[in-house]
């Protein structure tokens, strides 16, 4: 019974945080599978989202919310960048060529951050409320986060399926040469892609600001939760991400029930290896 009412509490934060795990792993999972690069900056790039909120809400007084709209351009202008100065030179060269360039990027930015801000913890002191659902007690913050990452992943589902540069982006996915000779302008597509994936990591970085204290470092488990989430919803597929997060939260608040915190690490990348061998699109397959 004491296992059932753990459970009951836990479960329903685990699925809010679910849906801001959900839109971290889309940015990753939009890179990879518009241009097939493993972005490794994607956990610093988190980081840097969450220290948006925090100067925008603490050193401005901006509530962290409108603070997102900043926060997301900066994230697709620091994208792009990254793109032109790191990845574009070796986008079409063997995976580890793009993999040590976004390590490099990663480093780089760790370095400057952190002779900058230090790797001491910062914290986000906002508070939205609390109300009683049942058997737990539902943080605004949460329910205000799991809300926006929904409206993230329908913008985004619009966007790649109702505008032309999505459309664009869509094909460059399928086919990057045929879409090359119908005219569509392919480098400033595979940018746009990469600064929109930046864009939702930074995002995600700023949400879970709001409820979690974080430091410079804090991006990196992050960014292992959205391998994790990108294996489950299928890599190259940013909505299934969105259900991948899902899952990982689900798990993350019923575990706790049941066994030691320390666990939860275990299962999920016990999860994640079980997932490739048996099914290595993912759950939900990959957009072709």
């Amino acid at each position: 019974m004491q296992q059932l009412s753990l459970l009951l509490t836990s479960l329903p934060d685990g699925i809010l945080l679910g849906f801001v795990y959900g839109v971290a792993a889309m940015g990753l999972t939009l890179i990879w599978g518009v241009m097939d690069v493993i972005n490794l900056s994607h956990g610093p790039i988190i980081s840097l989202g969450m220290f948006g909120t925090f100067f925008i809400f603490i050193k401005m007084g901006i509530n962290p919310y409108l603070g997102l709209i900043p926060v997301a351009i900066l994230g697709l202008l620091l994208g792009v960048a990254i793109y032109f100065i790191a990845v574009h030179r070796v986008i079409d060269a063997p995976h580890l060529s793009s993999l040590l360039a976004t390590f490099s990027v990663n480093m780089i930015i760790i370095g400057i951050a952190t002779a900058a801000l230090t790797t001491s913890p910062y914290n986000v002191d906002f508070n939205m409320g609390s109300f009683d659902l049942g058997f737990t007690t539902i943080l605004g913050t949460r329910l205000i986060a799991a809300v926006i990452a929904i409206l993230v992943t329908g913008g985004l589902y619009f966007f790649l399926y109702r505008t032309r540069p999505g459309k664009y982006i869509r094909a460059v996915t399928n086919n990057r040469a045929a879409a090359e000779l119908m005219g569509v302008p392919s480098t400033q597509i595979l940018a746009l892609s990469f600064g929109l994936g930046t864009m939702l990591a930074a995002i995600s970085g700023a949400l879970i600001a709001t409820f979690f204290p974080f430091s410079i470092l804090s991006g990196a488990g992050y960014e292992l939760k959205s391998f994790v989430i990108g294996v489950l919803g299928g890599l190259g597929n940013p909505v299934g991400a969105l259900f991948g997060g899902l899952i990982l939260g689900v798990l993350e608040g019923a575990i706790p029930a049941f066994m030691e915190t320390s666990w939860v690490p275990v299962i999920e990348f016990g999860l994640f290896v079980i997932i490739l061998l048996v099914r290595p699109n993912g759950l939900f397959g990959a957009k072709e």
